[in-house]
């Protein structure tokens, strides 16, 4: 039978705080217009640990999802230097 401590449940908790605060960060990011590859890093990170966590399966899809919404801003937007519209 598993034992579920409260240690485990603190490590979970902690990990959920940090994974919300780095998908926070790169959604900041992005609407600051950033440099892309930081929003990204940060979406990957938090990936990265809820993978650690147990918790991939809930997180991807969102991830998934703002990685979509980078390659489609990098679509849309004019290079660097080019004149507005």
């Amino acid at each position: 039978m598993p034992v579920h401590s409260g240690y485990s449940r603190r490590v979970q908790d902690d990990a959920r705080a940090r994974i919300e605060k780095l998908l926070a960060r790169g959604e900041s990011r992005m609407r600051q217009g950033m440099d892309p590859e930081q929003a990204r890093e940060s979406f990957e990170q938090a990936l990265l640990v809820a993978r650690e966590a147990g918790l991939e399966e809930r997180v991807r899809p969102l991830v998934e999802l703002r990685l979509a919404d980078l390659e489609r801003l990098a679509r849309e937007s004019p290079p660097p230097g080019a004149p507005a519209h």
